[in-house]
């Protein structure tokens, strides 16, 4: 079975269609800048092999109808598609943000799951739209084509009450629906399943802690397989610090903003989101860019990378003591696959804990899963690649041989 996957943003559209038999990658790419003059679609197809071919194309996309049609069209071009027609396409899987409490699992979209979707919006009310977007003009492009909605937040639906709930008033809770919910949950259940094969383990006999450290960072102690805990709260600003995103602050900062520097709720959500983390910090989001100051003798760029290995650090000493026994740490997403830098420094002084690193191992570029960790090591210590795209076709061919 082909499966098109999905991830639909508010001015994007990123796909990748697989063939399932052999989860080889038929054609990945992105359609950009919907809704502003100059649009763009950029694909590569047979991706990885010598007669393969790439697309980019600017053109205007005036809407989400627009780019998917663009995606169809290019999948099914007659000289150069991968597919001759839609309908050889076998499912549609989708990524969605944020599914609240209604969702513990990948569904089959229907009805009420679009109309769950909707109801989570006030939770994800930049993410739940597009992805939604997306949802609704695949099933006027493809209406007899099985549709998957995968969650982000469903893989930590298994978070106790203890770790989700805020020490707010219980009404918030039970008004609001305020509470931890988490996300990057289908990257961190792919790692970790990946770890429990290399490791030669079933994923249920394993607790891990799994770092995802991409412009978005969270980490996630899993205990038997299940996620018990995680970094990223109600929205994905809490925990870890990020490319603009402060991470852990003292939630009485935005109220003394407002009430001492003339900030509006809006401005301050756009600085703790938008300008903070890494950038705010030293102006900067990308590590290339903030290591290649550090070189140069730039202080804050020292501080910046200072104060995002420690909360790593922080978070990694944490999660083991809510674990107790951890067999494996797992680096993943942009910078925990490419910066040993940011891995050694997340991990050191941690030999006490049970944690040596390898460093010969480390600085060496990893582009599959690599262990390294030394030989003595308690707590084995592995960078895999995530792959959200497969994790998604999984888990839609899953869903639908269950049903």
């Amino acid at each position: 079975m082909k499966v098109l996957v999905i991830n639909s943003g508010s001015s994007s559209i990123k796909f990748q269609l697989l063939n399932m038999e052999d989860e080889s990658v038929l054609a990945n790419g992105l359609v950009e800048r919907i809704g502003e003059p100059a649009g763009r679609i950029s694909c590569s197809l047979n991706p990885g092999v010598p007669d393969g071919t790439e697309i980019s194309i600017e053109q205007e996309v005036k809407d989400h109808q627009c780019g998917m049609r663009l995606v169809v069209e290019t999948l099914t071009d007659t000289n150069q598609g991968v597919v001759k027609k839609p309908d050889e396409i076998g499912a549609v899987g989708h990524r969605v943000v944020h599914g609240g409490e209604d969702f513990h699992m990948p569904t089959p979209i229907d009805e009420n799951v679009v109309a769950a979707i909707k109801n989570n919006i006030p939770l994800a009310p930049l993410h739940n739209p597009a992805n939604l977007d997306g949802i609704m003009v695949a099933l006027d492009l493809f209406p007899a084509i099985s549709q998957v909605a995968v969650f982000d937040t469903a893989y930590h639906q298994t978070i106790p009450d203890r770790a989700h709930m805020y020490a707010l008033p219980y009404e918030m809770y039970e008004n609001h629906k305020i509470r931890r919910y988490g996300f990057h949950g289908t990257s961190h259940k792919f790692v970790a399943g990946e770890c429990a094969s290399l490791m030669s383990k079933q994923l249920s006999e394993c607790n891990l802690i799994t770092i995802h450290l991409g412009n978005g960072c969270s980490m996630t102690a899993i205990e038997n397989g299940q996620s018990i805990d995680t970094t990223l709260g109600m929205t994905p600003l809490e925990g870890l610090v990020m490319g603009t995103r402060c991470g852990d602050i003292d939630p009485a900062i935005p109220a003394f903003l407002y009430r001492n520097n003339g900030m509006s709720i809006d401005e301050i959500d756009e600085m703790l989101n938008k300008k903070s983390g890494l950038k705010g910090l030293c102006g900067m989001n990308d590590l290339r860019d903030i290591h290649h100051a550090v070189a140069g003798g730039d202080k804050r760029a020292r501080l910046a990378l200072d104060v995002q290995t420690y909360r790593n650090r922080k978070y990694i000493g944490a999660y083991m003591a809510v674990l107790g026994r951890v067999d494996g740490l797992v680096f993943t997403a942009g910078i925990g696959e490419n910066d040993a830098y940011v891995r050694s420094e997340s991990l050191s002084g941690l030999e006490c804990l049970g944690i040596n690193i390898d460093h010969m191992l480390n600085n060496q570029s990893i582009k599959k899963p690599t262990l390294v960790s030394e030989p003595q090591s308690r707590v084995q210590v592995w960078v895999i690649p995530t792959n959200e795209e497969l994790a998604i076709a999984r888990e839609t061919i899953n869903v639908l041989r269950a049903g």
